[in-house]
């Protein structure tokens, strides 16, 4: 019979194996996981693995993953299949973003005055405004970066 700690460890290498990055694999079976679950039985570590990478890799944020670690845990679904079904992939892809993009800067005359002007804290508006119409969706570091290319 394995101890506690010993199953813990086994579970960690697994799930770090997966993600192909340990620290934050065992910043989410710390945080997440735990808040979650109470403990490491219902999710496989491979599942946590590849929800970590997921996110490293960008074709998830850490908030869509929340997410899917809960309905997870409450579904016993695999990941991939409540990724699919929800369509919770990130875009990240300019081209796509940039069309959001620019319809947020067209539909906000004011705030895009303000932002020339100096008032860079509104860029914070037109990331939500983004956010909205992408229903959450957007690569949030890809629509700062488009943002402040296409206002400057």
């Amino acid at each position: 019979m394995l101890t506690a700690t010993r199953r813990f460890s086994e579970y960690f290498e697994t799930a770090a194996g997966a993600s192909g990055d340990p620290i934050t694999t065992a910043n989410w079976i710390i945080g997440e996981l735990t808040r979650v679950t109470n403990g490491v039985d219902k999710i496989t570590p491979q599942a946590t693995g590849t929800l970590v990478r997921k996110i490293n890799e960008g074709e998830i944020s850490g908030k869509m993953a929340k997410g899917i670690l809960m309905k997870m845990y409450e579904t016993g679904q695999p990941l991939e299949e409540i990724i699919g079904r929800e369509r919770l992939r990130q875009i990240s892809g300019a081209g796509t973003l940039g069309m959001i993009v620019d319809e947020v800067i067209a539909g906000n005359p004011k705030q895009v005055e303000q932002y020339k002007t100096g008032k860079t804290t509104v860029l914070g508006f037109l990331v939500g405004q983004v956010m909205r119409v992408s229903n959450g969706q957007a690569n949030p570091a890809v629509v700062n970066e488009l943002l402040r290319d296409k206002l400057t």
